[in-house]
Formats: C-alpha cells, sequence, structure tokens
C-alpha cells in the first residue's frame, strides 16, 4: 500500500513523465513527497501557478509528451486559469493536478482555509474537462478517464482535484495501463479524393491540429500540393521547402486567386489570420477536422471530412497517385513567398538585422518561442523561418506574458535543442517572478527583450483608432540590466542597430540563460506602425 499522491506520481511515471512544474503548498504536499523521495521526475518549482501553467503547456508542445501542472486549492488553483485557457485554445494535453480541502468540510461553504466556492465548476469552465478523486479506491480511474480525455484529439488540459486526506490516504500500488485516446472515426475520403484529383493548382492550409501528420503531408507535397499554414502549424513543413508559403497567407490572396482547390486540415481558421474571415480563399474549399462541430464555420466547407489528419491524409496520398498538377504551380509558390518575405522584410527598418542574424546563429536546431508583441506580430509569427513541427511556441489566444514561463517550459522539453524566446517589456512584466526560475533551472535560453518603455501595440491602436489620445499604454519599467544582476542573469544591451550582429553573436556563445535587451527607443520605431489585428490597406481608413 502507498499514499494516494505516490499512486499518482507512479502512475506519471509509468507514462515515461519526467517533469512536472508547479508551486509546493500544504495542499499538494503528498504528491510532491512522492516526487521527491522516488526522484525519477524532475519538478519545477515556478515562482506562480500561471507561469507553472505556461511552461507545462509548452513543455508539451515541443516534446510531444504530456504537461503536468501541479498546483494548490483555492486562490492557487484559479491563478492556473489563464494558463489552462490557452492550453485548451492551443490544444495542448496538459494534466492538472491541484489539491482540494479535507473532505469532511468540501463543499460546505465554511470557510476552511484555501477553499473555493465550487472549485470543480471552475475547473470545468477552463479546462477540457475536470473531476475529483472522493476516495482512495478511485485513484486509478479517475486518473485514467482524465488521461483519455486530455490525449483524445482534439487534445486539451484536463483537471482533477485531490482532497488533503484522500492524497495522504493508502492506495494499492499497481501496475498502470492507460487506455488509449479514442481516435475520431475516419470518414471515408473517397469523395473528397475524387474531388481533389481534378485540381491542377491544388494548396493544402494546415494547423496544428496536423502537427502529426508530417509524413503524408509530405507524400501530397511531392505529388504537386502547395502548402500553407496558420501560426499553430507552422514546420510541418520545413520553411525553406519551396512549395511551402509557410504561415504568409495574408499576403498570398494574388496567389490564392490561381488556385483551384484548398484542403484546410487541422485549423480553426482564426480571425486575426483571415482578415475576420474576409481573406478571400481558394475554392472548393474542402476541411478534415477531428471535431465535427468545425464544420459550422464562416468559411463553408463544400466538403467537410471528420477525422485524425494524419490518417485521412495518408489515405488521400494513396488515392492521388497520378494527378495532374500544373507545371508552374511550383515556380509560382516560390515567388510569392519570396515576395511576401521581401516585403514583411521591408517594413522591418533597422530590426530587419536583427532577424537576419537570429537565423543565422540559431540554426536548424532550435525552439523558437514568442510573447504576443509587436515584434511578433510583424516578423516573429511568420519571417524567422522554423523547419520542425514543435519548433515554435506562442500564446495562440492572444494573451501576453506568457513567454518568459513558456521559453522555461520548451527549455527542459528539448534540451538538445537552444529555445530563442521574443518578449516585450510589457508582457515580461507579467511574469517577471518567472526569471528567478530561469535562471535556477539552468535553462539554455537565449531571450530577446523588445524594449520600448510600454505597451507599444497599444499606443498603435490609440493614435491610429482615438485620434491620438493614449492612456495606460506607458509603463515604468525596471533596469533590466540591474534586475538580471541581483539573479545572475547573463544581461548584454543593443542600443544600436549595428551592434546586433556582435552582441548576438556573444549569446549565442554562451550557455545557459542570457537576456539581450534591446533598447527600441535608442534603435528607433518600426517604419510601419503596428496597430492590432491586420486588415486590408482598402480598409484600414474605414
Amino acid at each position: 500500500m502507498i499514499t494516494v499522491g505516490e499512486a499518482l506520481v507512479s502512475c506519471l511515471e509509468a507514462l515515461q513523465v519526467d517533469a512536472a512544474f508547479g508551486v509546493v503548498s500544504i495542499h499538494n504536499m503528498p504528491l510532491l513527497d512522492a516526487i521527491h523521495r522516488r526522484a525519477k521526475m524532475r519538478f519545477v518549482p515556478a515562482r506562480g501557478e500561471a507561469g507553472a501553467v505556461s511552461m507545462a503547456d509548452a513543455y508539451a508542445r515541443v516534446s510531444g509528451k504530456l504537461g503536468v501542472v501541479i498546483t494548490s486549492t483555492g486562490t492557487a488553483a484559479a491563478n492556473a486559469a489563464g494558463g489552462m485557457v490557452e492550453a485548451r485554445t492551443a490544444g495542448t494535453p496538459l494534466l492538472h493536478l491541484t489539491g482540494q480541502v479535507d473532505s469532511p468540510y468540501l463543499d460546505r461553504d465554511l470557510g476552511f482555509l484555501h477553499e473555493a466556492r465550487d472549485q470543480l465548476g471552475m475547473l470545468k469552465t477552463v479546462s477540457k474537462t475536470a473531476f475529483r478523486v472522493s476516495a482512495a479506491d478511485e485513484t486509478y480511474d479517475v486518473l485514467d478517464f482524465a488521461l483519455k480525455a486530455a490525449l483524445t484529439p482534439p487534445a486539451g488540459p484536463v483537471s482533477i482535484e485531490i482532497p488533503i486526506d484522500i492524497q495522504q490516504a493508502q492506495a494499492p500500488l499497481q501496475q498502470y495501463h492507460p487506455s488509449a485516446p479514442t481516435l475520431p472515426p475516419s470518414q471515408s475520403v473517397d469523395t473528397l479524393a475524387d474531388r481533389l484529383r481534378k485540381a491542377r493548382r491544388p494548396l493544402l492550409w494546415l494547423g496544428g491540429g496536423a502537427r502529426h501528420a508530417g509524413e503524408p503531408v509530405r507524400k501530397l507535397i511531392d505529388l504537386g500540393f502547395g502548402v500553407v499554414t496558420s501560426v499553430q502549424g507552422r514546420g510541418i513543413v520545413p520553411e525553406d521547402h519551396p512549395r511551402c508559403l509557410g504561415a504568409f497567407a495574408l499576403a498570398c490572396e494574388e496567389l490564392f486567386a490561381t488556385c483551384d482547390a484548398l484542403l484546410v486540415v487541422g485549423s480553426r481558421l482564426r480571425s486575426n489570420e483571415t482578415l475576420g474571415y474576409r481573406l478571400k480563399l481558394p475554392r472548393p474549399l474542402y476541411r478534415i477536422d477531428a471535431e465535427e462541430m468545425r464544420a459550422e464555420h464562416p468559411y463553408k466547407a463544400d466538403v467537410f471530412l471528420a477525422g485524425d489528419a494524419r490518417a485521412a491524409l495518408d489515405a488521400l496520398a494513396q488515392r492521388l497517385s497520378g494527378i495532374k498538377v500544373d507545371a508552374a504551380f511550383g515556380g509560382d509558390l516560390e515567388a510569392a513567398r519570396a515576395s511576401a518575405e521581401a516585403r514583411a522584410r521591408g517594413a522591418l527598418g533597422p530590426y530587419a538585422a536583427l532577424v537576419g542574424e537570429l537565423q543565422r546563429l540559431a540554426g536548424r536546431e532550435f525552439a523558437w518561442v514568442r510573447d504576443v508583441t509587436i515584434s511578433n506580430s510583424t516578423w516573429g509569427n511568420r519571417l524567422l523561418r522554423i523547419f520542425g513541427a514543435r519548433d515554435g511556441v506562442h500564446a495562440v489566444g492572444g494573451g501576453i506574458g506568457l513567454g518568459l514561463p513558456m521559453a522555461i517550459g520548451a527549455s527542459l522539453g528539448a534540451p538538445a535543442r537552444r529555445t530563442v524566446c521574443l518578449v516585450g517589456d510589457g508582457g515580461l512584466q507579467l511574469s517577471l517572478g518567472e526569471l528567478a526560475t530561469l535562471v535556477q533551472e539552468k535553462t539554455d535560453v537565449v531571450m530577446i527583450l523588445m524594449n520600448d518603455r510600454g505597451y507599444g501595440v497599444i499606443r498603435n491602436i490609440w493614435d491610429a483608432q482615438y485620434g491620438g489620445r493614449r492612456a495606460y499604454a506607458d509603463l515604468h519599467a525596471p533596469d533590466f540590466a540591474l534586475l538580471a544582476r541581483s539573479i545572475g542573469l547573463t544581461h548584454h544591451c543593443v542600443r544600436d542597430a549595428t551592434q546586433f550582429s556582435p552582441v548576438l553573436e556573444l549569446a549565442f556563445g554562451q550557455r545557459g540563460p542570457v537576456l539581450v535587451e534591446v533598447d527600441m527607443l535608442s534603435v528607433g520605431p518600426y517604419p510601419v506602425a503596428f496597430a492590432g489585428p491586420p486588415v486590408r490597406e482598402s480598409e484600414a481608413s474605414q
């Protein structure tokens, strides 16, 4: 017999989970004591629950494993809510283990220490689903239900709350054999194959739900398909492949007009990546998605197929051998990508040197983690090329402040790759305490801090939409050099565009965490002000 806390940890070990993230508390100590004593898993003590969830989220995205976060009950569990919403938006398989007050006082609203009214209901709203372990003999069954839900496409975060007396109770030690996730039933692809066979300039739009489908995607590319991706789908096809447009959909309407079929796979066709659903996409438009509910969308599919992306695309590739694709299509794809990149580069001004040096020094084996910043919106999400399906991590839901903790999780999830992280001074201040975690865990992260002393994009939106009446966008920020020195974090600063090359060369030549601060007030502004989700130039003044 072992404690329920140790039984849960032993199950995670059986799943080959090698890291968990969280904050220690009186209401989760049986779990953390088991991790500490058994010494088979790494526990990363974050400075806050919000950061811990983002770490586990990014860890799962880059490693392909289950992310695990451990929090306390009440306020601590509530602190995890924002990160859980992001993980759910991104479709990240994540297990959230949280404590709960002693069973005899549960759900009685007595004001018990760390109690939250209807915590389970709260967790259900921010998770894919949530469970409670109410007795020791339920432990393995509840965990099995939770893991199956977390891993079944579309994957997502699942919470389990365990009262502290249950964590301490005895349970039988047993070999844990998790149930396999339930794959969506694969519908017949024959009708879709018959229609696509007639196309001469077919295009794939790949989202994050196709991240595991790289092999059949390559087969379709070899048959002549072109590829464009959502930001979440970047790297499924290496972004230097001649038939890959990357995430430059907004710059490719002219090319889209020449395509005679579009197959969207594992993407929600989000509003910010389609000009609010007004981007002119090729027709006919077909979709493959794990969720049948995605059939209802502003972009109505001519054929919608519910199923697993990899299985469906593999079946399609088998049926489409011999498809006759326009010989000029490949050259047109390359020209469209080159034009889009040139236009994006032309809007960078002095920061073109930063992008070029990052690409050169990072090479092909790196994880590219980004917070929501002007720099990410103008070049981080598209221009800096990535080459693997698990190389890109960003805040899909658009919330700021996730970059730093995500960089920590990504670094531990892919230790063989360097992690490069892009943050702004406004977003960084939401998770400033995690700089200490960055150093304590000895992460191999080069963090690029774009410091414009405030919320730059908010300033631009004030200017563009509110007649220049600015408010609440300027921030008092710490002296980042002094802050870095106080916690033992290597710091460099760039104050002129000519310094990008030598400073980045120095940063990439060092191991461990490095902060490169870019003083944007000294370097200068971007030539084009970014003011929120993009619109067509013809619509900008309306």
